[in-house]
């Protein structure tokens, strides 16, 4: 599954308990999604174990009222990710208000009655909702990590990712500068310099934005956005100019993830943790260089390097499956989380 579709983490600097909380998403608007979960849930319960520390909530309902889809809608921002920070949480639809905006082409996927039990469950200091844009939900955009992504203190998004942008940014701007002490730099990306369109094909916001050593932040994006002129020249364009931490863009070939719906954003999950929270956490699942070489020879095992539709009718296929995961489980010392394992 993308790991942005796994949970919605908050750290303990946000929490009144000071506790990191972890709510799997129970994903009910696509059928074979409702799947996951339950895995979702044990691998979580595994790595975090200790109740003391660590707090992985039940999912929410089971009812499209609760259509809850995770980090892919969830942003924080903070100064240090050791610090206490701002929590935006971003919904599709009212569940029970059918007279406020909502998309018209392809449905919403996240409501605001799911963000906000996710926000009270974990007990959230600082908490901000906000409506993303019919118009962009309609473009594609089916979850917000498609036309906004945030590190820090910095939001990178679409002119039309929100309802309310000029509302958001002030309310954002103000928690924020309540919070953290610290101006919070936004950088809006007009419809004139890049089409909504082109920015939901290129998946621009789909990426990972991150800190590195020297502070400055880099952007890591599909190769379609090198390949999109727009989008290649506006992000020329934003790596001059000095007035945000955003200097540098590094473009990475993920067209499998990309052709599946899923560019750089989808596969993150981020779980700040103190130092003691740290050494509370399964060891065997932080990577290094020897847990590195296993997974690349776990890998070289296990994957074909082709699947066509008729291997689906081999039931030598589901075994291959099941081994593999297997032995994935006891690389990472995780237990029996899989419904063949238990």
């Amino acid at each position: 599954m993308w790991a942005a579709n796994a949970a919605t983490v908050t750290p303990s600097d946000d929490a009144l308990d000071g506790k990191v909380h972890f709510t799997p998403a129970n994903l009910v608007h696509n059928f074979h999604r409702t799947l996951e979960p339950v895995t979702t849930t044990r691998v979580l319960q595994a790595i975090f174990s200790d109740e003391e520390v660590f707090e992985i909530h039940p999912l929410l309902p089971a009812s499209l009222a609760f259509g809850d889809e995770g980090a892919a809608n969830h942003t924080r921002f903070c100064a240090e990710y050791g610090a206490a920070g701002v929590e935006l949480f971003v919904f599709g639809r009212y569940a029970y208000d059918d007279a406020a905006a909502h998309p018209k082409k392809f449905p919403a996927r996240q409501t605001f009655e799911a963000s906000e039990a996710v926000a009270r469950r974990h007990k959230v200091r600082h908490a901000v909702f906000t409506l993303q844009s019919p118009a962009a939900i309609d473009a594609g955009a089916f979850h917000n990590d498609v036309v906004a992504v945030g590190n820090q203190n910095t939001l990178f998004y679409h002119e039309l990712a929100f309802l309310k942008s000029e509302h958001l940014m002030d309310e954002l701007k103000n928690a924020y500068q309540k919070k953290c002490g610290d101006a919070l730099i936004t950088i809006e990306v007009s419809e004139n310099e890049v089409p909504l369109k082109d920015a939901v094909s290129s998946y621009l916001f789909n990426s990972q934005l991150l800190t590195l050593s020297d502070g400055t932040m880099t952007l890591i994006a599909p190769a379609e956005c090198q390949e999109m002129p727009s989008v290649k020249m506006y992000l020329d364009a934003l790596t001059a100019r000095t007035n945000h931490p955003i200097k540098s863009v590094h473009f990475v070939d993920v067209r499998q993830s990309m052709k599946n719906g899923g560019g750089p954003a989808c596969l993150r999950l981020r779980v700040a943790l103190t130092e003691r929270e740290i050494i509370k956490t399964n060891p065997s699942v932080f990577l290094d260089d020897a847990l590195y070489q296993k997974l690349t020879t776990w890998i070289e095992k296990h994957y074909r390097d082709r699947l066509v539709p008729n291997d689906l009718r081999d039931h030598k296929l589901l075994q291959e499956v099941r081994s593999a995961l297997d032995e994935l489980t006891h690389i990472l010392k995780l237990g029996s989380v899989y419904p063949f394992q238990i």
